[in-house]
């Protein structure tokens, strides 16, 4: 009879394994409410406990920790996640090793309080900038975005939402250039769509948007799909006169449900208002 060649892990399976069992390691079994025998060699949980726990056979756990290739649903993740009682950070982590992705954003992405360290961040850089969440409502701007395209201050909180505040506006002219920066908006409307489609807030803008703006209702069901830069904005501004500034954007570190929007000088002419502007600020 041949023997048996085992088949070699790669490193991510084996940092899959060491994690997991890292995991079990640091939780006692009272911890869980669980009985803790008078007598055991393992240190914190066991396989047979985590498996119950997260409603999964034993064998299909412990192939798990061996870093095997297997299938795994994003449920029994998250009922792993809830047993281990991982952080976001942790999770997040868990759903990389296993599926090679980080894991689906849910509909509370559109809620929760704005980190003051990316307030601060937006609050010194020398170009306008926003931060959105993934259903695009504003939640921190800074001082020069007042200055050259609005004063948040002045709109109700529950009504910044820069797609309505684009696709709504009245003077929204219909022209090649307006079509063509609409689609780019969209196109990448469309991916933070998918990842929190069942946010009843995010259902309810596209319904009303449907209703009311003609453009939105044409382009939205286009199979545009595009990540990268939103392209460059050309606009008159009724003190500065004619600007234009290319729009991409950036997730901060530990926050993949808010998106900084950044503003850059297309021209000459739009780079020095900015630095004027930059001048001109109080101390």
């Amino acid at each position: 009879m041949g023997s048996h060649k085992p088949v070699s892990r790669q490193p991510l399976d084996l940092q899959r394994a060491q994690f997991l069992r890292s995991c079990r390691a640091r939780i006692q079994p009272f911890d869980l409410g669980l009985p803790t025998p008078q007598r055991r060699r393992t240190v914190g949980l066991r396989r047979e406990d985590v498996a119950s726990l997260s409603g999964v056979s034993v064998a299909w756990y412990t192939w798990l920790e061996q870093g095997r290739e297997m299938r795994v649903s994003d449920e029994v993740l998250e009922r792993i996640s809830h047993t281990f009682r991982l952080s976001g950070d942790e999770r997040t982590y868990l759903f990389s090793l296993v599926q090679h992705r980080p894991p689906r954003i849910g509909s509370d992405a559109t809620t929760g309080e704005m980190p003051p360290e990316v307030a601060r961040t937006i609050s010194e850089l020398p170009w306008p900038a926003i931060v959105t969440n993934l259903r695009w409502d504003v939640l921190a701007w800074n001082r020069l975005n007042t200055l050259l395209y609005r004063d948040y201050t002045q709109i109700p909180a529950e009504r910044r939402n820069l797609i309505e505040l684009i696709f709504r506006q009245p003077q929204l002219r219909d022209d090649a250039a307006t079509e063509a920066f609409a689609r780019r908006i969209l196109a990448k409307l469309r991916v933070d769509y998918s990842q929190i489609g069942d946010d009843p807030g995010f259902e309810a803008m596209i319904r009303r948007l449907e209703e009311t703006s003609p453009l939105f209702h044409r382009l939205w069901h286009a199979p545009d799909i595009h990540l990268g830069s939103l392209g460059i904005n050309r606009f008159t501004h009724p003190l500065h006169g004619e600007l234009a500034f290319e729009h991409t954007s950036a997730m901060p570190d530990g926050h993949p449900q808010l998106r900084i929007v950044l503003c850059r000088p297309a021209d000459e002419a739009t780079r020095r208002t900015t630095e004027r502007l930059n001048a001109e600020r109080p101390a």
